[in-house]
């Protein structure tokens, strides 16, 4: 807030050289920002979004909490997945899927 009630007064006191200077300098850190941190995140949300509409059965995932499973169905918004030899079976999320850690395609070669 401090910086615009500043930059309003140094155009009103007629050091407009000054002040188009201060503005564009806004405008390139502004810029600056969206192209260095903005910009990647979203990218880095498309990517995730992506990957878990492309889930399917018989994918091995990681859980955003750290469970390892392979997944046995897959609803609109939900997946089972078993962890473990015992063949335990958990409900989760498809936005708590972390990574996918080898795709159906590759186990079966």
């Amino acid at each position: 807030m401090n910086l615009i009630v500043s930059l309003m007064e140094t155009a009103s006191t007629g050091s407009s050289g000054s002040g188009l200077l201060t503005i564009g300098m806004l405008l390139v850190m502004f810029v600056a920002f969206y192209f260095f941190g903005i910009r990647p995140q979203k990218k880095q949300e498309k990517e995730a979004n992506n990957m878990r509409n492309n889930l399917a059965v018989g994918d091995e995932i990681t859980t955003i909490g750290g469970i390892i499973g392979k997944i046995v169905s897959i609803k609109e918004e939900t997946c089972v997945i078993e962890s473990a030899h015992d063949k335990t079976k958990i409900r989760i999320l498809k936005s708590a899927v972390s990574r996918v850690d080898v795709k159906a395609e590759d186990a079966q070669d």
